[in-house]
């Protein structure tokens, strides 16, 4: 027996009707090296049918793709509206792909239309003769040195443009959005979102146990709009009327502290590794003020406890440390502890991956492919299944990434039966010595939490006894000095003595990968080719 409920379909257009008419007053701010532009959603709900017109005349059709390559503004807010919801499917591209990658996404996609703003021309240069698809590119700017080409302009082409637009209806199971995986190893891959799965998961993120945003919030967007759609945050604060600020390319952490002391969010959305540039800004002004916070997401890699702690001993900020993946969404879990938990243990569930979000099914397999008990001891690899989990790579099958249905995260930890996962590394960092697993998270959180060390990556280098040890790679905070006989004694009483690293590095920066996380195969490759100054302690 069928239900009599009604079967509407969820469709991104209704994200965006909802936003423009029940929040039509509420703004987004974004931040340029001169001053903060401020628009209202009514504002960018018209540009965006204005948009919408544009493409159409320029042949842009149902499944068409329209690459977007663009910081965090109003104007990359307008295309995220504009191109699924009339019907196109929108691909973020990621500026900070090395440029071989970066044409291979381009023509993988098979883009038509390419919206770039003036200031990353330069990167788009470097490839304009590889793209085989691109028929069209839109400047949000001028290209005044023609590096291009022939190109159109943003700001003209909506000037030209009638704001009266119908929405199409459209299957819920349409792809809206392509985001490719940041391309750590080989190739990026293609996950495509769809209407229903972009809604359900906007939907999850309003709610009090995941992200929680609404109309009380303003949201600090730092996490880039070309990675993972912003973390689904711009299609959840247009459903729930959260205002956004958009900090443009202006991510150093003092440049952040002036938007949080300035602009008052609420909440804010980041990597690890930004907020802890925003913690050595804060430490060095010495009267930075947070109190507009209610809390800081932290996700993309593991939180270390010690920033955890300095967020809210020294400032009183709560940080909120979430997990997931571009193919998941990514929302996938959020570290809040559960009600009736002690206060002064809150850390031991903040420093964990999170608890499992609702439409989130998660398990954890053995090498063998075996699943292993949720009793928050036994160790293996995560694997997901949900409405907003791939269940596929565009162009790529990539079979050996699936498991009877189930996404495999290549992520390996624990998971306890109230839901909450640790991870303890990568399976690709995890560090296999002498049959037994280090984890190098679990190293570089503990290193972090010396107070002369600014970032620590720990990576697996070659041994004739062990197979592997690990090399810890130290940066030191301005002005720091320490020795790694220091940092090992330091470490001693932290970790089992058979995990202790015989070989040290200092090193002027840990490498990032296009989205902020360390880059640990430089590493190993640097090391391989001799490259690193390192020290070996008996």
């Amino acid at each position: 027996m069928l239900s009599t409920m009604q079967d509407a379909p969820l469709l991104i257009r209704d994200i965006v009707l909802r936003g423009e008419q029940m929040y039509a007053a509420k703004k987004i701010f974004t931040v340029t090296p001169t001053g903060v532009d401020v628009a209202t959603f009514a504002d960018v709900a018209a540009n965006a049918r204005r948009l919408a017109n544009a493409l159409r005349t320029l042949g842009v059709s149902d499944d068409a793709r329209v690459g977007t390559l663009m910081w965090n503004t109003q104007a990359h807010m307008e295309v995220y509206l504009a191109v699924p919801t009339m019907g196109a499917i929108l691909h973020t591209l990621n500026i900070r792909l090395f440029p071989d990658q970066l044409a291979f996404v381009i023509n993988d996609a098979a883009d038509e239309v390419l919206i770039i703003e003036e200031t990353l021309i330069p990167v788009l240069a470097r490839i304009r003769d590889q793209l085989t698809t691109v028929r069209h590119i839109i400047v949000k700017g001028v290209d005044s040195d023609g590096f291009l080409g022939d190109t159109l302009s943003y700001d003209e082409l909506l000037a030209g443009a009638s704001d009266d637009f119908d929405w199409p209806d459209l299957d819920e199971r349409q792809a809206a959005i392509l985001c490719y995986t940041s391309g750590t190893t080989g190739n990026p891959k293609g996950v495509l979102y769809s209407h229903r799965s972009t809604w359900l998961h906007s939907l999850a993120s309003t709610t009090a146990n995941s992200v929680g945003l609404s109309e009380r919030d303003r949201c600090l967007l730092v996490v880039p709009m070309f990675h993972v759609n912003a973390w689904g945050a711009a299609f959840t604060s247009f459903l729930a009327g959260t205002e956004m600020i958009m900090p443009n390319m202006l991510l150093k952490g003092e440049y952040l502290l002036q938007m949080i002391e300035g602009l008052s969010p609420t909440v804010a959305l980041g990597v690890p590794t930004i907020w802890n540039d925003l913690l050595r800004a804060a430490e060095e002004k010495g009267d930075a003020n947070f109190s507009s916070l209610r809390f800081i997401l932290a996700g993309g890699a593991a939180v270390p406890r010690t920033m955890i702690e300095a967020f809210a001993d020294r400032h009183g900020v709560t940080v909120v440390q979430g997990w997931g993946m571009t193919e998941t969404s990514p929302l996938a879990s959020v570290s809040i502890p559960p009600f009736g938990s002690d206060p002064a243990h809150d850390i031991e569930y903040r420093v964990k991956a999170g608890r499992l979000v609702a439409g989130v099914e998660a398990r954890i397999v053995s090498p063998e492919g075996d699943e292993l008990p949720r009793d928050g001891e036994a160790v293996g690899e995560f694997e997901l299944r949900g409405p907003w989990i791939t269940g596929s790579y565009y162009n790529n099958p990539s079979a050996e990434q699936f498991h009877d249905g189930w996404l495999r995260t290549g992520d390996i930890g624990t998971l306890d039966p109230e839901g909450f996962m640790v991870i303890t590394d990568r399976s690709k960092d995890v560090i296999k010595s002498g049959g037994e697993w280090i984890s190098s998270v679990a190293l570089e959180n503990a290193l972090m939490g010396h107070p002369d060390v600014f970032e620590a990556a720990v990576v697996a280098v070659p041994d004739e006894r062990w197979d592997e040890r690990p090399l810890a790679c130290i940066v030191l905070k301005e002005g720091r000095s320490v020795t790694a006989s220091d940092l090992r004694s330091f470490l001693e009483p932290q970790v089992a003595r058979w995990w202790l690293p015989e070989r040290w590095t200092f090193i002027e920066a840990v490498p990032k990968t296009s989205v902020g996380k360390f880059d640990k195969k430089v590493l190993r490759a640097q090391y391989a080719a001799n490259e690193l100054t390192v020290e070996t302690l008996a």
